[in-house]
């Protein structure tokens, strides 16, 4: 789950604030602790999108019209990507 920035922001306020440990604060707004440390060393850090895919949807596509009882492996030797 990516959190709002805002929402980071205050979690690291209120244990500056009240002086709280990481997992004191992870446990008071329900979030992991792996999360506090991870927002301590990079608050501003954006949540990792997703990747870009190595197959051109539509080059896949057109491949299972062409070939529809194709095995995976031929498709995949046709298309240039592993397995």
């Amino acid at each position: 789950m990516a959190y709002s920035l805002d929402f980071r922001r205050k979690v690291l306020s209120v244990r500056e604030k009240e002086g709280l440990t990481i997992a004191e604060v992870a446990a008071r707004f329900d979030v992991g602790i792996a999360s506090v440390v991870r927002w301590i060393k990079h608050v501003d850090r954006k949540p990792q999108g997703f990747r870009k895919r190595k197959i051109d949807l539509d080059v896949l596509r057109q491949d299972i019209l062409d070939y529809p009882d194709a095995c995976q492996y031929e498709r995949a030797k046709r298309l240039g990507v592993a397995q």
